[in-house]
């Protein structure tokens, strides 16, 4: 079994793909609205999967899989370009949401034996 990548190895195979061009990482305005593009194709896939709109007959084949794929590498081009640390940022949100937010939602409770 191969072993997974960890975020901070995204980061830097992101980092060393984008590297090799000329122009870059985009900026902060055309990085957020290529977020936006690539956030509209899941939305538009995951209609198609989940949703009652059918793809049409001449739409090529893509997955739930493929789009969200597509989301985490702008994600990821997004916060290498502001340099930020992806592991911290994940780290911070989940200490917010195991404290600050840890009583907002219904847990579901152990069964009893």
């Amino acid at each position: 079994m191969e072993r997974q990548k960890t975020m901070q190895e995204m980061q830097q195979e992101v980092d060393k793909y984008i590297s090799q061009f000329k122009e870059g990482y985009f900026s902060p305005l055309s990085m957020m609205a290529r977020m936006t593009e690539e956030v509209g194709e899941l939305a538009r896939e995951i209609n198609h999967f989940y949703g009652e709109k059918p793809k049409k007959r001449d739409e090529g084949e893509k997955t739930v899989e493929e789009e969200l794929g597509d989301v985490l590498f702008i994600v990821i081009c997004f916060a290498n370009s502001l340099g930020i640390d992806m592991q911290e940022a994940f780290d911070r949100i989940m200490h917010k949401f195991n404290t600050r937010d840890k009583d907002r939602w219904t847990r579901i409770e152990e069964s009893q034996s």
